[in-house]
């Protein structure tokens, strides 16, 4: 298992280079938040992660995030975010134990969390995540054909009229590629995405950009990302 000292060595050097590559961007470094993806690891490797500093943690499965949550419970500092898809089902479950969804893809799944928040009485910040790949394989509301987003307008305004939902902005993953620089279009999407529906719809707040992770996270904050997905280049490889 990787060391608490190895960890926070990979920690400071992923930070290190988000500052570095957000003022070559011209961009505040404080305007970039890493989230540490801990899927896939073992409970240990979550509590070397906060050992090492760590804050912001992400996971993709809601049982495998909430069960790491209760056992770091002592840490209430800890931000916990959704960053994988969420089945409607579970959309209780997320609201209790998540501060943050980057994934939600759907208007039915946007209708149960504003449900469970009300229930529970809080706000929850949300990410709508768009597929700006076209992938069969990735989830998010299609918005590859850019000659087609007029037909996100009503299910998207439906949703921001949800209650105790805050929606800050949007999230996606673009195909993997052994070059990074060829993801520099589908980033570039989102943030055309992003500005359209800002004039579209100012009465949300528009300002997060999800989008980048261990192998092309540089890129995503020379195109405007606002959090990186972080995960194998801070952890190593998941068992």
């Amino acid at each position: 298992m990787i060391s608490v000292e190895e960890l926070r060595n990979n920690y400071l050097r992923v930070l290190e280079r988000i500052a570095v590559v957000a003022q070559d961007s011209g961009r505040d470094p404080a305007e970039v938040k890493l989230v540490v993806v801990t899927k896939g690891h073992p409970l240990e490797v979550a509590q070397a992660a906060v050992e090492a500093g760590v804050r912001r943690l992400g996971e993709n499965y809601p049982e495998e995030g909430v069960q790491k949550a209760l056992a770091l419970s002592a840490h209430p500092d800890i931000e916990w975010h959704m960053i994988g898809h969420v089945q409607s089902r579970k959309a209780r479950l997320v609201c209790q134990h998540y501060d943050y969804v980057h994934s939600v893809d759907r208007l039915k799944l946007a209708r149960r969390l504003s449900r469970a928040a009300e229930q529970a009485s809080r706000e929850l910040p949300i990410l709508l995540q768009f597929n700006v790949s076209g992938e069969g394989s990735k989830f998010g509301w299609p918005a590859a054909d850019e000659s087609a987003w007029e037909a996100l307008f009503p299910p998207l305004e439906e949703l921001l009229a949800l209650p105790n939902l805050e929606v800050r902005g949007l999230m996606t993953m673009p195909p993997f590629f052994d070059d990074p620089e060829r993801a520099r279009p589908y980033f570039q999407r989102l943030r055309r995405l992003r500005d359209v529906l800002a004039k579209r719809f100012p009465q949300a707040e528009w300002d997060q950009l999800s989008m980048g992770m261990s192998n092309d996270y540089e890129v995503a904050i020379g195109e405007g990302a606002t959090m990186v997905r972080v995960g194998q280049a801070i952890l190593g490889p998941r068992p």
